[in-house]
């Protein structure tokens, strides 16, 4: 929900695209003229469709004036959409047959300036004869064209926003993006800007994004912000700030369902902290976090694992050879696993999916696995570390447990990580391979617990029926961290083979 300062000042006009009315808000502020600009693609032709059929469910009448696009790609789009366009009045300023005609000279007037003249009077008189409360102009790049020269084109709109003054209508103006100059003419002008952009990736879907760059007199969500379009139309995902959303205080320790992890951890998790599970592939990360979601689900708590690595089918078939019983958690919605593929969903979209899962669905602890996949799924992303400490501290904030897995590259030396989120956790825990007796073995230890005492030793474990099975502290060994310990005492301490 918005907060308190982003309550607008005055009467607004809804867009009818979710998301953006909140970025904006709460929506345009009514009767005033507003500029959309984008490249070709981006989406300004969906997003004023929904503008003005958000208008026709409120019961007001919309008009659209198109330059550039015919009725019937307008009713191609909106078909593509499942939208029924009969309550839009769809005005199309065709050019006159004399224009289209090659053989027509004009003696005394430059071709332009009739074809300007008759396609302003021809807006004018369209919403004379409506009366609209809801008006798309698309576009001005075809108004560019037919101006030729910028200061009669900046006069022309400039007109057009004169006329629309007190006749009760907000309109939007649609504009390619086509240059600094070109920004330059309208954006003084108009009372708010919205601009449009579509980032394509070395691999996977593009990313679209959304930024407000002007808004007079009303306070909106500053920044970008991803959205997506999608059978329906555009989906705005507000860029997350944890500051605005309401705080709920969590308290106590969460157990984690094993006891010799509970005493490692000085008696189990902090409820409402980030803990981070550390190590290479395949030593067990995604077991101790699956044992602590299903310990969440089981205390009647709605655990969420939103899976990047691995498919639900595989995951699923790795916790039966374990007896790891998720099936009953799942059909009761105490536990809810999601595969995630990052190269069709953007940070915003996601960061919108967990805020839901917390907000809408009461999740109580989120785990993601792995932060591994979903970094290197998006090389290309700015300050995506921010982005996730954005996200860890609205759950933190919100009294959610969150866990999250990250791969070390070398099995016995800590290596390098893909990125460096240590700071982001409140608990850091270390699975690790070690070389001993002849044998790869894997240790546990916690390195990290901000918010109380932990045990500092390093204890054996291995993956058994039902989790991880944790063995004592290793007091025989030194050097376990570097992959390779020296060996001081008796074999005893370690686990055996055939123990469950």
């Amino acid at each position: 929900m918005p907060s308190t300062d982003s309550i607008p000042t005055g009467p607004v006009t809804t867009t009818g695209v979710p998301g953006l009315d909140y970025v904006l808000g709460g929506g345009l502020p009514s009767n005033r003229v507003f500029l959309i600009e984008g490249a070709p693609g981006t989406g300004k032709t969906t997003l004023a469709l929904q503008f003005l059929l958000e208008g026709v469910r409120r019961k007001e009448t919309a008009l659209y004036i198109t330059l550039a696009e015919t009725r019937h790609e307008l009713m191609a789009v909106a078909a593509s959409h499942g939208w029924d366009l009969a309550g839009i009045e769809i005005f199309e300023l065709a050019p006159p047959d004399e224009v289209l005609n090659p053989d027509t000279k004009y003696t005394v007037f430059h071709p332009s300036d009739v074809e300007m003249n008759q396609s302003v009077h021809g807006i004018y008189d369209a919403v004379e004869r409506l009366h609209p409360a809801r008006v798309v102009v698309d576009s001005l790049s075809e108004m560019r064209i037919l101006a030729q020269d910028p200061l009669r084109l900046r006069r022309q709109v400039l007109a057009l926003k004169h006329f629309f003054t007190g006749r009760g209508a907000t309109v939007v103006l649609l504009d390619d993006v086509r240059s600094q100059e070109s920004e330059l003419h309208f954006a003084s002008i108009v009372h708010g800007v919205v601009l449009l952009e579509q980032l394509a990736l070395e691999y996977g879907a593009e990313r679209r994004r959304v930024r407000v760059t002007k808004m007079r007199g009303q306070r909106y969500r500053g920044g970008v912000h991803d959205f997506s379009i999608q059978t329906g139309g555009l989906l705005v995902f507000p860029r997350l700030i944890a500051k605005v959303h309401p705080s709920t205080e969590a308290t106590g320790l969460i157990a984690t369902g094993n006891p010799e992890i509970d005493q490692l951890l000085g008696g189990g998790l902090d409820a409402g902290t980030c803990t981070l599970i550390l190590g290479p592939a395949g030593v067990g990360k995604t077991v101790l976090t699956t044992e602590f979601a299903l310990a969440a689900a089981r205390r009647g708590e709605r655990a969420m694992m939103f899976l990047f690595d691995e498919r639900i089918r595989a995951f699923m078939t790795r916790a039966r050879g374990l007896e790891m019983s998720l099936e009953p958690e799942i059909r009761k919605g105490t536990l809810v696993t999601q595969q995630i593929d990052p190269t069709q969903m953007s940070p915003g979209e996601f960061a919108e999916r967990v805020v839901q899962a917390v907000e809408k669905e009461g999740a109580r602890l989120v785990a993601i696995d792995s932060l591994t996949g979903y970094l290197n799924a998006m090389p290309g992303e700015q300050l995506l570390n921010i982005h996730l400490h954005e996200l860890f501290s609205y759950l933190g904030q919100s009294g959610v447990t969150s866990l999250l897995t990250l791969a070390q590259h070398s099995p016995f030396t800590e290596g390098h990580q893909v990125a460096e989120v240590s700071y982001l956790a409140d608990t850091v825990v270390l699975l690790r391979y070690f070389e001993a007796i002849g044998e790869v073995r894997q240790a546990i230890s916690i390195l990290k617990k901000r918010s109380g005492a932990h045990e500092q030793t390093i204890r054996e474990f291995r993956i058994r029926t039902g989790g991880l099975k944790v063995g004592t502290p290793l007091r025989s060994f030194q050097g376990i961290l570097t992959g390779v310990p020296q060996y001081l005492g008796k074999e005893g301490p370690l686990l055996a083979k055939a123990e469950g």
